[in-house]
């Protein structure tokens, strides 16, 4: 069977649950820093997710023809850095503000951190959805 990865709905899905991790990471961080003074919550900015989503899916070969790739061996990628295009932290103080600035409330961070399983997990179940359908049609007749 061929690589999966290379049918666009298995990219697109691939690209979700990289930025759901991401999501992740920056609400970890988040939390992480829930004592320190004047820190001012992220997320990732799901409207610019979509949007490089809906424009990278109308080419022909979806998002690896966007991939970034070292074309030197001097090239290097930031290690702190988004994994995707499109995948961009931005500020988002949640509603409460301390007398000492921080800005995280930990309640919403768990909604968000609770949001992000449920959307991966759904992705999960789509991606095994998916394979199942992909094997039952390359499957020989009568098999």
């Amino acid at each position: 069977m061929a690589d999966p990865t290379n049918i666009s709905v298995f990219s697109l899905m691939k690209a979700r649950m990289q930025m759901l991790g991401e999501r992740q990471k920056v609400i970890a961080q988040n939390v992480a820093n829930v004592s320190t003074p004047g820190f001012v919550p992220s997320d990732i900015n799901q409207e610019a997710f979509s949007a490089t989503l809906q424009r990278m899916s109308r080419g022909s070969t979806g998002i690896p023809r966007t991939a970034m790739v070292a074309t030197q061996a001097g090239h290097m990628s930031a290690p702190n850095g988004p994994t995707l295009p499109g995948v961009t932290p931005v500020k988002s103080p949640d509603s409460e503000t301390t007398l000492d600035g921080n800005a995280v409330v930990v309640e919403e961070q768990m909604m968000k951190i609770a949001e992000t399983r449920m959307d991966f997990e759904t992705m999960v179940g789509l991606y095994q959805k998916s394979l199942g359908l992909l094997r039952l049609a390359s499957r020989a007749p009568g098999r």
